[in-house]
């Protein structure tokens, strides 16, 4: 079998462009490159500039350059008796014949293989199937991405690092990819069903390396055997051992281990303030900055801790990257240090599990809804299998479908067998729990903290001692998990897993697995009599979404990828007119419901009594898993369509580019303050609560009120601490102001205002060549800078990244921010914290409006309102505190290393102008701070940036 690998650089689309550049490497049967064609191609018409800008190719390059038929005269021979391979193979295989066809020869009728296809099984947990990215990753030099002999060899050896992959897998993993892609389906299949034949002719390999059941390879074998981290008969590793004589050892290991090591004053004091609060059993606010080496400031003391009293400590963060974080980094790096055993495990909610249950049952049956992406991900999850030892879906780069996919794959406490399921001691989420029992730390996040306490603490381990880091967000999660949240989809999704249609679902499964049965009959019209009443609720749910959504006002200033276009409150004593006709629709779907649910459990339990076979079994438990969510929803529908609960804000959102479909609910309580303290501050021992912005003018006063610390603080059971930066940050930030900035009124510039910040956005831009970062608070505006702003920078060889214009994915986007040589990128909400470009990338960060909250938000307008009852100032107690908290995180972006240097620029003047202004520049760790004239500005920032640092 022959390789040939092609790439054409083009002057456009599929449609309407012309090659200017062939690269063909050829791969021989003994999987060696054994030759290397390009040339560039006169395309006959001008090369577009953007085609240029990312190619690198000029007209001077293609004017001397070979006509398309005689560079295809050249090409040809080498085709013959090939597979033909690509990245994004359709692409260029549509040139290929195009080209073919204009030269006059007979189109390529060969076998056609993607890299695509291959990185996505071979390589599941990629962050990227991009072939710059790919390369990178796999540590071949891709000197010129973009020229087509620098891609197609890339390509070659993506291909050929694949090819080894695939051939290390185990037998019973390749029989099962070729099964799922029939040979005379897909080329794929045909290159999947010849390497099987390859792999069943060998010699029996590979059998150590893997656990082998149920016809599927995994990388893990019973959880069961994993023991605790220390000998239980031994003595106490730490009797006798003070705190400092274990911070001596520990420091002294790390001086070993890592070269760079260097004692910060701030991580020293950390230490002994978490290591306070826990020993004396009080709780701690801690506000540590950039660069103080939080991870290690709180889990060193919580390890003694745990060890010496052997009792566990939970940690707990908000995003699911620290998570990782503290599992691939910091974890492995203290088990070196530390001079004893422990054990840390992550901890994560059910639904990031793989039940393997579940996906067995799909492959087998090939329950697929959209049958070909759906093939992709059961091939990269067969894979992944042989890899993974957690299951835990972070790992797994899946399509956008994958995600649907997944849902019908997770595991769910409704539908667990528990020790009956065959696959019970292979199961991830179990294994997770086990680790999680035998644990020092364990480490979860804000939304499974809650989701516990909601479920009677039956999910995590017992603890006594809590440290909650990212702590500015525990409010916001904890309203959300103790409120309730209802989309559209929640309802459709269970209704159509039960019911696809009268043969497909979860219920006509049972039916046909029942048929032969003494009362299959019987059986069998009891589910016809479910599926009428599964349609009348759906039907009655489109009636009721779609009169909900009618009721939301239009909202101008909205944009097609954020939610929450619309919003409407709704208060119990402002009922919209007609909401009586709402409740009679919603009372129908309660009957209804009632109805489906009451039938299906008195199936189930009369299937249960007579029935002992394991396919059934585990399709009752899926089965009965669904009505209880249908239970659950019915409730929680009620709930909010009776909207009478004083203490709770009912809102609605729903976004204009799919209506009544996006329709969300929210019902949250308006202080949880009081739950919180209830919930931790009464009952644990110690809480330790972080992060880089829990102050707000030096005082910790506005957390402690929203968190529900007042009583501790009153009664002496609270600490507090405010670490000293480790960064010079006079040295390292200049903060500037344009005083004479217009001012700007609403959420949208006037034509003026936009005018002035391109202007003064481009020249700032050109002065940092580049990598600078500009945070807006609405979209509208982020969008009404883009196009003039790029116009105004694309002579400097400035490219632009806009969020939601380039991509809405954030993370793509700040790797593409950090690829480029000169860009400048444009974010909003999701931009002002958790995005972390260390170093040169980013030089100047500007900040175009405070980020206050919109006061008409449903949660904001219900706090206030409960202030202005409590005869407080709403605006002084809520609104400013929470922005000054996500400007010092937008602050925070800047300067994340020690040697990072860079300019913030805030354009609202009102910093300097109004009287809460101070508390925002008061609350910034200290950068030198000036207001000049913005004609003054650029001039002093190029200034500024050529001085060498102190």
């Amino acid at each position: 079998m022959k390789f040939a690998v092609l790439d054409f650089e083009t002057t456009g689309t599929q449609s309407d462009g012309e090659i200017i550049q062939a690269g063909l490497a050829i791969i021989d049967h003994d999987y060696s490159i054994t030759q290397i064609y390009s040339s560039y191609v006169n395309p006959g018409v001008p090369i577009p500039p953007f085609i240029t800008g990312l190619t690198g190719i000029t007209e001077d390059d293609v004017a001397d350059a070979p006509s398309l038929e005689e560079m295809m005269m050249e090409m040809v021979p080498l085709l013959d008796d090939v597979v033909l391979v690509g990245h994004n193979v359709a692409f260029d295989f549509h040139f290929l014949q195009n080209a073919l066809d204009r030269c006059g020869y007979l189109p390529f009728t060969g076998r056609i293989l993607d890299t695509i296809d291959f990185l996505k099984i071979t390589f599941p947990s990629l962050g990227s199937y991009q072939l710059g990215y790919v390369s990178a990753e796999f540590g071949f030099q891709h000197d010129r991405p973009h020229q087509a002999d620098s891609d197609a060899l890339a390509t070659a050896y993506v291909l050929l690092k694949c090819l080894d992959e695939l051939r290390e897998l185990p037998l019973i993993t390749i029989q099962r990819l070729s099964d799922l892609f029939a040979p005379e389906d897909t080329d794929l299949g045909w290159f999947l069903d010849g390497l099987r034949s390859e792999k069943e002719a060998e010699p029996i390999q590979d059998l150590d390396g893997h656990t082998f059941y149920r016809q599927l390879a995994l990388n893990v074998s019973d959880w069961t055997e994993i023991g605790a981290p220390r000998d239980e008969r031994e003595a106490n590793p730490l009797n006798g051992v003070s705190f400092e004589q274990f911070m001596d050892q520990v420091r002294a290991n790390l001086k070993d281990t890592l070269e760079h090591y260097e004692e910060r004053e701030a991580q020293t004091q950390m230490f002994s303030s978490v290591r306070q609060a826990l020993d004396e059993e009080k709780h701690l606010l801690l506000e540590a900055g950039t660069g103080t080496g939080k991870s290690l400031g709180y889990l060193l003391p919580a390890i003694y801790e745990s060890v010496k009293q052997e009792q566990k400590v939970m940690v707990s963060t908000h995003t699911i990257n620290l998570q990782e974080q503290l599992r691939e980094r910091d974890i492995p790096m203290l088990t070196q240090v530390v001079p004893f055993p422990f054990k840390a495990a992550v901890f994560k909610g059910r639904g990031h599990y793989l039940c393997l249950r579940k996906f067995e049952h799909k492959i087998n049956k090939r329950e697929f809804a959209t049958p070909k992406e759906d093939y992709f991900t059961a091939a990269q999850m067969i894979v992944w299998l042989t890899q993974t030892e957690t299951g835990d879906d972070e790992e797994l780069n899946l399509s956008a479908r994958g995600g649907d996919f997944w849902e019908t794959v997770q595991s769910e406490s409704e539908s667990c067998l528990g020790r009956s399921c065959p696959w019970f001691r292979k199961c991830f989420y179990h294994r997770a729990k086990h680790e999680a029992g035998l644990s020092d730390i364990v480490i979860t996040n804000h939304s499974k903290l809650f989701t516990d306490v909601k479920a009677a603490h039956q999910l995590l381990p017992a603890y006594e001692s809590l440290v909650i880091d990212e702590a500015h967000h525990l409010e916001d999660v904890a309203g959300k998990h103790l409120g309730l949240h209802m989309k559209y989809f929640t309802l459709v999704h269970t209704l159509t897993r039960l019911f696809k249609d009268s043969r497909n679902g979860q219920l006509p499964m049972l039916r046909s697995q029942l048929s032969g049965h003494e009362n299959g009959v019987q059986w069998g019209s009891m589910v016809d009599q479910m599926f009428p009443l599964a349609v009348e609720v759906k039907e009655l749910w489109d009636r009721l979404s779609d009169a909900l959504f009618g009721l939301l006002p239009e909202r101008s200033d909205a944009s097609p990828g954020e939610t929450g276009q619309f919003s409407l409150r709704l208060k119990a004593s402002q009922k919209p007119a007609k909401w009586q006709e709402l409740q009679d629709l919603e009372n129908q779907i309660y009957v209804t419901l009632g109805d489906l649910v009451r039938k299906g459990d008195k199936l189930l339990l009369e299937v249960k009594e007579d029935q002992d076979d394991y396919q059934a079994d585990s399709l009752i438990t899926d089965i009965t898993g669904l009505l209880k969510d249908l239970t659950i929803m019915k409730e929680n529908l009620r709930f909010f369509m009776r909207m009478d609960d004083a203490k709770t804000v009912y809102w609605m959102e729903a976004s204009g580019q799919f209506r009544s479909k996006s329709l969300q609910l929210y019902a949250v309580p308006v202080d949880v303050s009081a739950q919180l303290k209830e919930m931790f501050f009464d009952k644990k021992k110690s809480v330790v609560l972080t992060s880089a912005t829990l102050s707000v003018d030096k005082s910790f006063q506005f957390m402690i009120e929203q968190l529900g610390l007042q009583e501790a603080a009153d009664n002496n059971r609270l600490l507090t601490s405010m670490l000293p930066s480790p960064f010079n940050y006079r040295e390292q930030a200049l903060l500037v102001i344009p005083r004479d900035f217009p001012s700007l009124k609403g959420s949208v510039g006037d034509a003026h205002f936009v005018q002035m910040l391109v202007h003064s956005l481009a020249e700032a831009a050109i002065a940092t060549r580049g990598r600078m970062m500009v945070l807006f608070t609405s979209y509208k505006m982020l969008r009404q800078v883009y196009d003039p702003l790029k116009e105004a920078l694309s002579g400097n060889d400035i490219s632009l990244l806009g969020q939601g214009v380039d991509s809405g994915n954030r993370s793509k986007l700040t790797r593409r921010f950090q690829d480029a040589k000169a860009a400048v990128l444009l974010g909003t909400s999701s931009f002002w914290e958790g995005v972390d470009i260390p170093g040169e990338a980013l030089t100047c960060l500007a900040i175009v409006r405070l980020p206050f909250q919109p006061p008409n938000h449903p949660l904001l307008e219900a706090k206030s309102e409960l202030l202005i009852e409590q005869k407080k100032n709403p605006f002084m107690k809520l609104s400013v505190p929470q922005a000054v908290i996500r400007f010092k995180q937008g602050f925070g972006r800047l300067v994340r290393t020690g040697k990072d240097r860079g300019i913030v620029i805030v354009y609202d003047t009102r910093v300097i102008e109004a009287y809460y202004g101070k508390y925002f520049l008061y609350s910034l760790p200290g950068p030198k701070m000036e207001h000049m004239l913005t004609e003054q500005m650029v001039p002093r920032i190029a200034e500024w940036l050529d001085r060498p640092a102190e």
